[in-house]
């Protein structure tokens, strides 16, 4: 339980110092952190992209699309891009 904390207080840290997550923002991103954390053990960048997609897919409140396509933005920009040999 004690390294399921510290990685979700990594990233939410890693955000939030960007200041460019607003509060429901990084609320809905520490949620989506802890479900990956409860179901595999371990977040990653694709594994994040992936459950954003799935939301945005299943959700018809506009307001929930916009947070999630904005956290979605933020996720996808800090990602480093696969390096194809």
């Amino acid at each position: 339980m004690q390294q399921h904390d510290s990685i979700e207080s990594q990233i939410n840290t890693y955000f939030q110092n960007s200041g460019e997550l607003s509060s429901g923002e990084s609320e809905v991103l520490m949620k989506i952190t802890a479900e990956l954390m409860a179901a595999q053990g371990f977040v990653t960048n694709k594994a994040l992209i992936l459950k954003l997609l799935n939301k945005m897919e299943m959700e018809t409140d506009v307001v929930k699309l916009d947070i999630y396509r904005s956290v979605l933005e933020e996720i996808v920009h800090r990602t480093p891009d696969d390096v194809i040999a």
